[in-house]
């Protein structure tokens, strides 16, 4: 009889197993779970030990059967040199961005054209260089750790954000969108840019033992761009991504993504994950042939409801169509540990 690991393996891998999995692939920490480590959040973002434990801590108090690091989602920003604000003095709140670096797309392109004008040498010397110069070993590390610890018992993550969401945590928000209508080169340029950055990442993710990854395409999901701009714009740099990444890779977009599906399938991952806002059996339908992930609510039913409740959710999303069980974005911090459990053992 397969492992929870091995059956979650074994989906990530387009095999046919007997129960569908609940896990995650996004961010999965709770302040229950923190708290019983005795940490707190914004420390662990720049200790592996820690960010290990914390990684952990769902799995060790929760029973999810899955742990994911980074723990946010602005290293590769901060590795470009954007300042992060930590939330120290906050109970559990997730790194933000201090301030934008760039105020338009062609200040970035103009400062990184050793990527752009010199994409063999930017591929090679300068990923190198931001990786071993961020915070990207320090994750390593921890990742490392989580798999020594608990690694034989459940599966672990790389998380990263798409090449939109990136560039949107380092050009302002205002001129980022006018360049989408003005500037569309300089906008495909600067993507193209991000995705080496991004690959480098998720190969040192991959090579320090993450068993899956997942690229989270926040902000340049169908849902917050629109279907236009995603297929001219966003997809294009997604589908180099997958290309160059080491598989299996899962796709996480968020917002409603029904009567998109197809575009999110183009993008040539292995598995997508929708957020709550779909319908479910009609992303099924959409979409017959792919490995679906989804889609309970982080917030209004992990965070918030019964574990009754939790397991009558999980059991409709299974009869929906999912291949897998997961929340439709990061937990929110204050989930209870209880609702975690009645996730990770109702059976499917």
């Amino acid at each position: 009889m397969k492992s929870v690991k091995q059956e979650i393996l074994s989906v990530l891998s387009g095999k046919q197993v007997v129960h569908i999995p609940a896990f995650s692939g996004l961010i999965s920490v709770t302040g229950q779970g923190l708290e019983r480590e005795g940490l707190q959040f914004h420390e662990v973002h720049r200790d592996a030990a820690k960010m290990a434990r914390a990684a952990a801590s769902s799995h060790r108090h929760g029973g999810l059967p899955s742990a994911v690091l980074p723990l946010d989602l602005c290293v590769e920003a901060e590795a470009l040199g954007v300042r992060i604000d930590y939330r120290e003095g906050e109970r559990a709140g997730y790194p933000r961005v201090k301030d934008f670096l760039y105020g338009d797309v062609k200040a970035f392109i103009t400062e990184h054209n050793e990527f752009t004008e010199q994409p063999e040498k930017g591929s090679v010397s300068s990923v190198l260089t931001m990786v071993s110069e961020s915070r990207i070993p320090l994750v390593c590390e921890a990742i490392q750790l989580v798999k020594a610890d608990v690694g034989q018992d459940i599966v672990i993550g790389g998380y990263l954000p798409g090449p939109f969401t990136l560039l949107s945590l380092l050009v302002e928000t205002g001129a980022l969108y006018q360049s989408l209508r003005k500037s569309p080169d300089a906008v495909h340029a600067a993507l193209e840019t991000l995705t080496r950055v991004i690959a480098g990442s998720a190969s040192a993710y991959r090579k320090a033992g993450a068993d899956f990854l997942t690229v989270h395409e926040m902000g340049g999901s169908p849902g917050a761009v629109g279907p236009r701009v995603f297929e001219a714009i966003v997809l294009p740099h997604l589908q180099a991504l997958f290309a160059a990444l080491p598989r299996p890779v899962v796709l996480s977009c968020c917002g409603r993504t029904n009567g998109k599906m197809k575009l999110l399938a183009a993008s040539g991952a292995d598995a997508l994950s929708v957020d709550q806002t779909n319908d479910l059996v009609a992303s099924r339908a959409e979409v017959p042939e792919a490995l679906l992930f989804g889609n309970l609510d982080p917030v209004g039913l992990l965070g918030q409801a019964t574990p009754e409740e939790v397991r009558e959710a999980v059991t409709a999303a299974s009869q929906a169509g999912a291949d897998a069980v997961w929340p439709g974005c990061d937990l929110f911090p204050d989930t209870p540990l209880e609702n975690l459990r009645a996730l990770a053992e109702t059976p499917s």
